[in-house]
């Protein structure tokens, strides 16, 4: 047999149907699946609708992470549906406080050698367990729930091949860092990160989880770290050693593309605003003042990672100058800080401890002031995220941010008196199921009722495809954007279970009209598309932003490049994602013409070219739609739920 790398082998050993050529449609079983309640709650609903009496992953995971300060009664509400619906169906439900989700999964459930999907893009955390973890849209995670797979292109495996050791002041988030510097955000798709060679002996669990975690912003499929003696220990460490086991790429494994690191080259560096690809050095940096600094989140709440601030805080103070807040990934972290004594550390010195949750990161609390400079250890910078537009933040590692709160500053370590502090993991965290709640037997569960506050709609349906587009641009956007461009989170995320008042706040950052213009032209019988250039669908695997577009009437998305998750929610909601065969014409497109694609549903059943003919002298532009068989079949029958109901 051929040699395999780690990709391949889980692959091949979780294999349903299709084949392993380059670019063919491959549908594998999932094991594992989890969902957070910004995205779970209309993956929830959409479970229902599907008709399914059971989930059927072991274990299905509903977190509640993301909207856990409550500002009215709309998250409240989902809330409990989630949890009545968690027992009724058979989920583990994790309660609001308990910590992030991908922390959670890597200490309590991540196994080497299996398959999770997850309702939330930056799922590939757990790859640094040795698991193949993929984020999907919603409707997506609740067909694996169901039992149905997952289909995805056949990757290409690139090898990031690790050599030497990390220096002092340099952590994971900056290789990560390194990787994005090179790799960009776009370009990218269908390509899948194993990271392999002697270096990746020197990194932990919690230091692989970081890189996985980061790599989302890469626009890669997924991330991946062998599962070897690091790994043993780390799930000795939460109590669950009997979950190893040894994966490794074969000798002579084959790669796509091979990526050399010498993690001894590496240095603290920084994103700056407002992507995580726009990386610097922090020495380029040093002497910039700093408002705020706050450390935490899925990418860095590991104990590892707050041991850190705490050890450089300790018998310190914050700036006067500085804002500084710390939440840890989850709370079986914040009881080992607690029992260790950093936690105390942390507070004498003067920081904020702030939810064991997503919190600060998706732009729910701790908004900073107008044009401040914010230092966060989270993964992603876009502009306006922190709740604030003209704040300027910057991605840096716990050391980074910990260094700049003592100094009021921006600040190379390296430079100083200060010995950089060494971390060791514990021999053993607390175990901590108190917020964990498990579904109850089989046979108690039909009678267990499923409670729906007011603000929870049911899942809007949409209509087959139309035989002709006829309609409008309705709006035409640049490079680059990204699903918070298309779908505020936030304060508007509240609204995430009722698509009607959601759909309200579609392109709000961008242009604030686009709701009121779609609505129009739907209500009047067009047909709306969207205009767009490169790696269009950026970030969060949100798939409200698709699901908000379609309600409005959105039929197609033309853009010179789209991102993996958001084109699979694009076309699970029955919308179009067209891309241009001359990046010229995206010139000759532009808001407020007129659009058509006649023939468009015969001539997507016999699979021939699309021709879209724009503006008073009907500009004719080649498209093309590139999709599957299987795809083609949803998209013709108004996307997945109506698909699924019907097969």
């Amino acid at each position: 047999m051929m040699a395999l790398n780690i990709t391949e082998k889980i692959l091949h050993a979780h294999r349903v149907a299709g084949d392993f050529e380059p670019g063919s449609e491959l549908a594998i079983r999932i094991d594992q699946t989890l969902t957070q309640d910004a995205t779970g709650t209309m993956a929830m609903l959409q479970f229902e609708a599907m008709g399914l009496d059971r989930v059927r992953t072991d274990p299905a995971v509903s977190y509640v992470d993301h909207n856990t300060v409550q500002v009215g009664p709309e998250n409240a509400d989902d809330h409990r549906y989630l949890r009545t619906a968690a027992a009724h169906y058979g989920l583990v439900y994790s309660k609001p406080g308990n910590g992030i989700c991908h922390q959670l999964h890597l200490e309590r459930f991540a196994e080497p050698g299996k398959t999770l999907l997850g309702a939330d893009s930056h799922t590939p955390t757990a790859g640094g367990m040795g698991m193949l973890a993929m984020g999907a849209g919603g409707l997506d995670v609740a067909v694996a729930m169901g039992g149905g797979p997952f289909y995805l292109t056949m990757p290409r495996v690139a090898q990031v091949a690790l050599t030497g050791r990390l220096r002092p002041w340099v952590c994971a988030k900056d290789v990560i860092l390194k990787v994005l510097e090179r790799l960009s955000t776009k370009g990218n798709v269908g390509v899948v990160l194993e990271y392999g060679g002697p270096g990746v002996r020197s990194l932990d669990v919690p230091d692989r989880a970081t890189i996985t975690n980061m790599g989302a912003e890469c626009g890669v499929t997924t991330s991946i770290f062998p599962s070897d003696a690091r790994t043993r220990r780390f799930l000795g460490i939460v109590g669950r050693a009997d979950a190893w086991r040894e994966l490794q790429a074969d000798t002579g494994a084959r790669y796509d593309q091979v990526i050399p690191l010498d993690l001894a080259s590496v240095e603290p560096m920084a994103a700056a605003p407002h992507s995580p690809g726009n990386v610097v050095t922090v020495a380029s940096l040093a002497g910039m003042p700093v408002d705020q600094v706050l450390i935490g989140s899925c990418t860095n709440g590991s104990y590892r990672d707050l041991k850190m601030a705490a050890r450089i805080f300790k018998g310190r103070r914050i700036h006067p100058s500085v804002e500084c807040g710390v939440a840890p990934g989850s709370r079986r972290i914040l009881t080992a800080l607690a029992r260790d004594g950093s936690l105390g550390d942390l507070l004498d010195a003067g920081v904020r401890l702030l939810e064991n949750a997503c919190g600060f990161c998706i732009g729910n609390s701790m908004s900073p002031r107008a044009d401040a400079v914010s230092l966060r250890t989270s993964n992603r910078n876009f502009e306006g995220r922190s709740g604030t537009p003209s704040a300027q933040v910057y991605l840096v590692s716990p050391e980074i941010a910990a260094m700049a709160a003592l100094n009021g500053k921006m600040c190379d370590p390296r430079t100083t008196d200060l010995l950089a502090p060494r971390i060791r993991l514990p021999r053993s965290l607390p175990d901590d199921d108190a917020m964990f709640l498990f579904p109850p037997p089989p046979a108690e569960r039909a009678a267990m009722p499923v409670e729906r506050g007011p603000s929870i709609g049911e899942p809007p349906h949409n209509e087959p495809l139309p035989e002709n587009l006829d309609g409008e641009v309705l709006i035409k956007v640049g490079d680059r954007i990204t699903t918070d461009h298309i779908m505020p989170a936030g304060a508007r995320l509240k609204h995430r279970s009722n698509v009607p008042v959601y759909a309200q706040y579609v392109f709000e950052p961008v242009d604030p009209g686009f709701a009121g213009r779609a609505a129009a032209l739907r209500d009047a019988g067009g047909h709306g598309v969207i205009v767009a250039g490169e790696s269009y669908g950026q970030g969060s695997s949100r798939e409200h932003a698709a699901l908000c577009p379609m309600y409005l009437g959105v039929k197609a998305v033309v853009a010179l490049s789209f991102e993996r998750i958001h084109a699979a929610n694009l076309i699970n909601f029955g919308i179009l994602p067209l891309t241009l065969k001359r990046p010229d014409d995206l010139e000759t497109l532009a808001q407020g013409q007129r659009v058509r694609i006649p023939c468009l549903r015969r001539r997507l059943e016999a699979g021939e070219p699309l021709q879209l003919f724009a503006g008073d002298n009907d500009h004719e532009t080649s498209v093309c739609c590139c999709l599957t068989d299987r795809q083609r079949d949803i998209v013709l029958a108004g996307g997945l739920l109506n698909y699924t109901v019907e097969s």
